[in-house]
């Protein structure tokens, strides 16, 4: 009986390959190229499954294109790159990879927190170019973190991780709008209460973005919400790119209507706004909230468990559209 044809559409750790190659008959990127849609859409003609990153898309075309296809499992917790309504029509099952990188990346957001109040790359950049020649008393003066008013936009998992660290480590008050409110004995664990969102944006020093993106959360902070913010905030994304209005924001930090941020995602990235690129207040990293090597190792090896799983008749972890399963 022959093996099931998987496309792994990226680069990927060579373990997880060999383990695919296991299971499948495998065509892999290992070389990482970036594909266009219609390369993406000619190499998974003839698949029966695809291992997939945030930034392979999957939408209806591809998949009239390519009626054998079965699963697509993103090694990734944000699933933008589906679309989940043509994926359930066409009987194709999605899956992500949430809950093993919830502890890394909220690390990671708080540390472009810090880095983004403590002016960390302004003051490197500073130094680097053989600026500093002595000491003064406001040199890079940055905001406090311990003890300062922490706003989350979004509290699932990575949001209460970073609710905790701020809390308990830094002694913040931390304030959270979410779509639904925390059950009482959650925020009791994260120290955090729930306000609305207006409220969030006029009382945090630190705005913390991580709810997921969608067309109804697209340029959740645009001008008017940056407007209600006050001039000494900072602003933190690290969700998606979308969430927020990137040209206004370049424009907000440029007039010093908030006086920093911190950016790991992006519109259209791996473009960047270039209007961010001319601003000094803005603290920018590529898309690596999650990378750690055990993180990526995880993430990776449970896409991996999820396209085994579904070959195997077994049901896979992590499904994002369950019905399809139900159908079959």
């Amino acid at each position: 009986m022959s093996k099931p044809k998987i496309l792994v559409a990226r680069a990927v750790f060579p373990e997880i390959i060999a383990r695919l190659d296991q299971h499948f008959e495998v065509e892999s990127n290992q070389a990482d190229e970036t594909w266009s849609k219609a390369q993406l859409t000619e190499r998974l003609k003839g698949k029966d499954g695809a291992f997939t990153t945030g930034g392979d898309k999957i939408d209806a075309e591809v998949l009239a294109a390519c009626p054998g296809l079965k699963i697509c499992a993103n090694m990734a917790v944000g699933y933008n790159n589906f679309d989940i309504d043509a994926m359930t029509a066409a009987g194709v099952l999605a899956t992500n990879a949430p809950d093993v990188l919830t502890e890394t990346t909220a690390d990671f957001g708080f540390a472009l927190l810090m880095a983004t109040a403590r002016r960390v790359t302004e003051s490197e950049h500073y130094l680097r170019a053989g600026k500093w020649t002595k000491w003064s008393y406001d040199m890079f003066a940055g905001s406090d973190i311990h003890g300062a008013t922490l706003g989350i936009l979004g509290m699932g998992r990575i949001g209460q991780g970073i609710a905790k660290r701020g809390a308990h480590g830094f002694g913040m008050k931390v304030i959270y709008h979410n779509r639904s409110r925390l059950d009482a004995a959650l925020e009791a664990e994260c120290k955090a209460s729930y306000v609305g969102k207006e409220e969030l944006l006029k009382t945090a020093d630190h705005l913390v973005l991580v709810l997921p993106y969608s067309p109804a959360s697209h340029h959740s902070i645009a001008a008017a919400e940056l407007a209600l913010m006050k001039p000494t905030a900072t602003l933190i994304n690290i969700a998606r790119g979308g969430i927020v209005d990137d040209a206004a924001l370049a424009v907000a930090l440029r007039d010093k209507r908030i006086a920093a941020a911190g950016l790991d995602v992006f519109e259209g990235e791996p473009k960047v706004h270039p209007d961010l690129l001319t601003v000094p207040n803005v603290v920018l990293t590529p898309h690596i909230a999650s990378a750690t090597i055990p993180t990526r190792m995880a993430m990776a090896s449970l896409a991996a468990d999820n396209l085994v799983a579904f070959f195997s008749g077994k049901k896979p972890l992590t499904p994002l559209n369950p019905a399809v399963l139900a159908g079959k």
